[in-house]
């Protein structure tokens, strides 16, 4: 079996997927990873053929403006010029985008296609090729539920169960105009396909049947709604595994043995604009909690800019399943380090910023194994350190993040999945 694999996005975004990819090889199928071009290395060092997409999409919504818009949740005509001008130079990179694709899917003699929807020409290629396309979803975002709201729409809690319906079809709404920009004449021009209706609903097949959906989720985190058609597979998470041959560095092997198990404090790319600002109150509250603590810096995240004291060691990254087990209490931003923690059975401490990540902290908060949210926005040094503090003395708590980590690790998610796509496949 042959299958594209289509990912956008960071590396929350792209990593998942690329377990996927890497789940396939196992199992015996030619996967074809395309992703943005920068992660060719992870795709080369578990052997997953590779396709490099044009990341000038993620260049400009990391543009400073953006992120001090975002960052600061400021609204007003300042966010407003903002997003516009955003939306406006957007179009030449989403064609260079849209094209990319084409020429990996094309030339890839793919017999079905996995994509997740933030990939928005997954759909249009699989009609192109005439295989069937499953959705990736790596959040509950687009297959709607009487159980909670759209965790894009930030909706209120106390909103009925009908309404909660409404806001995913809301999201879906408004996701399709979005995709509408200039996708129509790429279509015709590049694909040769017609107008037709529900062309950029990634839940429906060209012939109006039900696309089956992939969550990457455990249900031990997220129960499935009982709403939820057939076609939804809940799978558990997708791990990529440490590549062979990786050791720590010594510095961060003999910083975690030198004494009790540190802090982590990763915010992933998603620290808004003042990073450093970020990285001095983190610093701080490290402090005032009295703990050792690593701070993972990553792509875009912390930035410290001082020198550190002997209580905390700066990494760029580690691989989550050596390093997060070795924790005392793992601080995040709710992006895919949420199911890395719950995995490692580790007390969290969770800093929502954007999109979906409120829900996620919520989440977390509602198993009982992380104190109420610390949201990025308002991050002040007194607030973050109580939060650590009570994550890491909660007897409770940490006997709660153990137990749930021992049902996430005993899930099989990507090869929960294959056997979903050997189905679709066996079926087309």
């Amino acid at each position: 079996m042959r299958v594209l694999v289509l990912s956008y996005g960071t590396r929350g975004d792209v990593q998942p997927m690329a377990a996927l990819g890497h789940a396939l090889r196992v199992a015996g199928h030619e996967p074809l990873l395309a992703a943005p071009a920068s992660f060719a290395p992870l795709a080369r060092g578990h052997r997953i053929p590779f396709a490099g997409l044009d990341e000038g999409v993620l260049r400009l919504w990391s543009a400073p403006e953006i992120q001090e818009a975002a960052g600061h949740g400021r609204g007003g005509l300042r966010s407003l010029r903002a997003y516009t001008d955003l939306v406006a130079r957007m179009r030449p990179a989403v064609r260079r985008l849209l094209d990319g694709a084409w020429a990996a899917a094309r030339d890839s003699g793919a017999e079905l296609l996995v994509h997740s929807p933030v990939a928005i020409a997954g759909p249009h290629l699989a009609e192109r090729l005439g295989i069937p396309a499953v959705v990736a979803a790596l959040d509950p975002l687009y297959v709607p539920t009487r159980e909670f709201a759209n965790p894009l729409l930030l909706a209120p809690s106390w909103l009925p169960a009908s309404a909660n319906r409404l806001t995913h079809l809301a999201f879906v709404r408004g996701q399709l105009r979005l995709a509408g920009l200039g996708v129509d004449r790429w279509r015709a021009e590049t694909l040769g396909l017609p107008r037709r209706r529900h062309r950029y609903d990634p839940l429906r097949r060209p012939d109006g049947r039900p696309t089956p959906v992939l969550n990457q989720v455990s249900r031990h985190v997220l129960p499935p709604p009982a709403d939820w058609p057939p076609t939804v597979h809940t799978t558990g998470y997708w791990y990529l595994p440490t590549e062979p041959g990786w050791a720590p560095p010594p510095r961060l092997a003999e910083f975690v043995a030198a004494g009790p198990p540190p802090v982590y404090v990763g915010f992933g790319s998603v620290v808004g604009y003042d990073p450093a600002g970020t990285a001095r109150e983190v610093l701080a509250a490290l402090d005032r909690a009295g703990v050792r603590a690593v701070l993972a810096t990553g792509w875009g995240g912390l930035a410290p800019g001082t020198a550190l004291p002997e209580s905390v060691l700066a990494i760029d990254s580690a691989p989550h399943d050596w390093l997060l087990p070795r924790m005392s209490v793992v601080v995040h931003h709710a992006g895919g380090t949420t199911w890395t923690a719950a995995a490692a059975g580790r007390p969290q401490v969770v800093c929502p910023a954007v999109g979906d990540q409120p829900f996620w902290a919520r989440r977390m908060h509602a198993l009982g194994v992380a104190p109420p949210p610390v949201p990025a926005p308002a991050l002040r040094a007194d607030r973050l350190a109580g939060a650590i503090r009570t994550a890491y003395d909660d007897v409770g708590m940490a006997d709660r993040a153990a137990r749930l980590g021992a049902l996430v690790r005993a899930e099989t998610g990507a090869a929960d999945a294959v056997a979903v796509l050997e189905k679709v496949y066996a079926q087309r």
